[in-house]
C-alpha cells in the first residue's frame, strides 16, 4: 500500500519551488525519522568509553548538542553541494551507527576514557578525508562494488549492531542492575509501541514509531520512579541509583541556548585506531553509494550519475572531518530516509533542507541535548533493537537485487563465514600480529567487507545464459 500524501506536484521534483508550509511538515518527517538515531551511537560509544556520569554531564551535553547541530549542516551541504562536495541528491545526513562496532573494539584496545574517545576522533579526521580522496576517484573504482558487495557489507553492519542493541536492552553493560526485571521490561515495552505505531494505518504514526516509542519509554519510566524503588544495594551493600531512572535536575541545569564548543576533546592519533578505521570508511563510501543508488531508484525511478555518487562520498568524507572537529562520530549518509523517500516519493530539496535546519536550531538547545542525554539506556535497547535489525533486512535486500548464482552465494557464504565470522570471534586473532588483530578483531564488519571486495575481483562471472542463446542463434 503507498503512501498517501496531499503534497503539490513540485514535493516529488527535486528542484521543484514547494511552498513553505509544505516544506516544513515533509521535512520535520525526515527529521522524525532520523533523530534518534542520529544520537544513539554517541551515547553507546561515550558509553563505552565511561564518559558518563559525574564529572561528564557538561561535556556529552555538548557533544549531543553538536551531533545535531552538524548532522544539519552536512546535510545541507550534500543537498546543494559546495564545488564536488555534496551530490545533490535527497540524502539525511546523520552520526553513522556502522561505526559502532570498531570503536567499541577500539575503546576496549585503549582502554576507555578521553584519551580512547580523542583517539576515535583523531582517526575520524583522517579517515574523513581518506574516503574524500576516494570519491574524487569513484568512477573507475564503482565496477568493483555491485549490490551483492554493498548488501553484504550493510548484512554485516546490522549483525554486528544486534549484540549492540542487545546489550542497551537489558540497561548497558556497566550498569550495576543490568539484565534487571524493570530494565528487561521497559526496554520491552518500547519495543511493543514501536511495532504497533509501525503497522498502524495512520501514515505519520508509522513514520515517527520509533520516536514515539522513545517518548513512551520515558513516560513509563516516569512512573516507574513514582511507584518503584529507585535505589538498590550492589555486592558490597552500597547504594546505588537504577540506571532506568530518569535525571531530571540534569535537564534543569542545562542552559536554553548556547554555542557549540569546536573541539571540546582534543583528537589523539594512534595507529591503533587509524589502522581500522581507514578500513571502515572505505565500507563507509561502499555503503554510501548504495544508498544514493536507492534513493535515486526508489525516489525518481532512475539510476544514480557518476557525478552524485562521488559528489555524495566526498561529502560523506568531508563531513565525517568536519564532525570530529566538534567532537562528533562521522556523518554519513541515513539508510532510514533512503527508506522513507522510497515509500513516500518525496524528494524536494527545500522539505529537506527544512529539516536540516531544524537540525541545527535543536542543537542551538542544551536543554533539549540533556533531555536527549538523561535517556534510560534501557529505553534506547528498545529502540535499538528494532533499527539495527532493519539494518539487516536492507542489506538483505540489497543481495537479492541481482540473481542469487552460484558466484553471488560464494561471496556472501564466504564473506559473512571466515570474514564477519572472524571478526566477531576475535579470539582466534589472540596469536596475531597486533595490527591485523586490531583491523579484523571486534567487529566482523571490516574483514567481511574485505573478504566480499577481493572475492568480487578474483571469482569469474558467470555468462549471462541470454546472452549465449542469442550467439548460438547467431552461429
Amino acid at each position: 500500500m503507498k503512501l498517501k500524501t496531499t503534497a503539490s506536484p513540485e514535493a516529488y521534483d527535486f528542484t521543484g519551488k514547494l511552498p513553505l508550509k509544505q516544506a516544513v511538515p515533509l521535512g520535520l518527517q525526515h527529521v522524525l525519522a532520523m533523530f534518534v538515531g542520529n544520537l544513539t551511537p554517541l551515547l553507546i560509544i561515550t558509553g563505552t568509553c565511561g564518559i558518563v556520569g559525574t564529572g561528564f554531564e557538561g561535556l556529552q551535553i555538548s557533544l549531543l548538542q553538536n551531533a545535531m547541530i552538524i548532522a544539519g549542516i552536512v546535510t545541507l551541504i550534500q543537498l546543494y553541494s559546495i564545488g564536488p562536495i555534496g551530490g545533490k541528491v535527497p540524502i539525511v545526513m546523520g552520526t553513522s551507527s556502522g561505526f559502532i562496532g570498531v570503536f567499541n573494539s577500539v575503546a576496549s584496545t585503549m582502554g576507555g576514557g578521553i584519551i580512547a574517545y580523542g583517539a576515535i576522533m583523531g582517526a575520524s579526521l583522517i579517515g574523513g578525508l581518506f574516503e574524500a580522496v576516494l570519491g574524487f576517484f569513484l568512477k573507475p573504482l564503482r565496477k568493483f562494488f555491485p549490490s551483492v558487495v554493498t548488501g553484504t557489507v550493510v548484512l554485516s553492519i546490522g549483525l554486528s549492531l544486534i549484540s549492540v542493541g542487545v546489550n542497551s536492552f537489558g540497561g548497558g553493560n556497566n550498569a550495576k542492575d543490568f539484565g534487571s526485571v524493570e530494565n528487561l521490561l521497559l526496554a520491552l515495552f518500547v519495543l511493543v509501541v514501536i511495532l504497533v505505531m509501525k503497522h498502524s494505518k495512520n501514515a505519520f504514526l508509522r513514520n515517527t514509531s520509533i520516536l514515539i516509542g522513545i517518548i513512551a519509554g520515558y513516560i513509563a519510566a516516569s512512573i516507574m520512579g513514582l511507584v518503584l524503588d529507585t535505589t538498590a544495594l550492589d555486592a558490597e551493600n552500597a547504594a546505588y541509583t537504577k540506571s532506568w531512572v530518569l535525571n531530571w535536575s540534569k535537564v534543569a541545569d542545562a542552559s536554553w541556548f548556547a554555542v557549540p564548543d569546536i573541539m571540546p576533546v582534543k583528537p589523539v592519533f594512534d595507529m591503533r585506531a587509524i589502522a581500522p578505521v581507514l578500513i571502515m570508511f572505505i565500507v563507509t563510501a561502499v555503503e554510501t553509494v548504495g544508498d544514493i543508488s536507492g534513493v535515486t531508484v526508489g525516489g525518481m525511478d532512475r539510476e544514480a550519475t557518476d557525478k552524485e555518487l562521488s559528489g555524495g562520498v566526498i561529502c560523506d568524507g568531508v563531513g565525517s572531518s568536519l564532525a570530529s572537529l566538534f567532537g562528533v562520530l562521522p556523518n554519513t549518509s541515513f539508510s532510514q530516509n533512503v527508506g522513507l523517500v522510497s515509500m513516500t516519493k518525496v524528494v524536494n530539496r527545500k522539505a529537506l533542507a527544512t529539516g536540516g535546519i531544524f537540525l541545527i536550531l535543536c542543537g542551538l538547545i542544551p536543554k533539549l541535548g540533556a533531555v536527549i542525554s538523561i535517556m534510560p539506556q534501557s529505553v534506547l535497547g528498545g529502540a535499538a533493537v528494532m533499527m539495527f535489525s532493519s539494518i539487516v533486512i536492507s542489506g538483505i535486500q540489497l543481495i537479492t537485487r541481482e540473481p542469487l548464482t552460484a558466484r553471488n552465494l560464494s561471496i556472501i557464504s564466504v564473506s559473512l563465514g571466515l570474514g564477519y565470522g572472524m571478526g566477531a570471534n576475535s579470539s582466534i586473532l589472540n596469536n596475531s600480529p597486533q595490527m591485523l588483530s586490531l583491523i579484523f578483531g571486534g567487529s566482523g564488519i571490516v574483514p567481511a567487507a574485505l573478504v566480499a571486495i577481493i572475492l568480487n575481483i578474483l571469482l569469474p562471472k558467470e555468462k549471462n545464459k541470454n546472452e549465449e542463446t542469442k550467439k548460438e542463434q547467431t552461429a
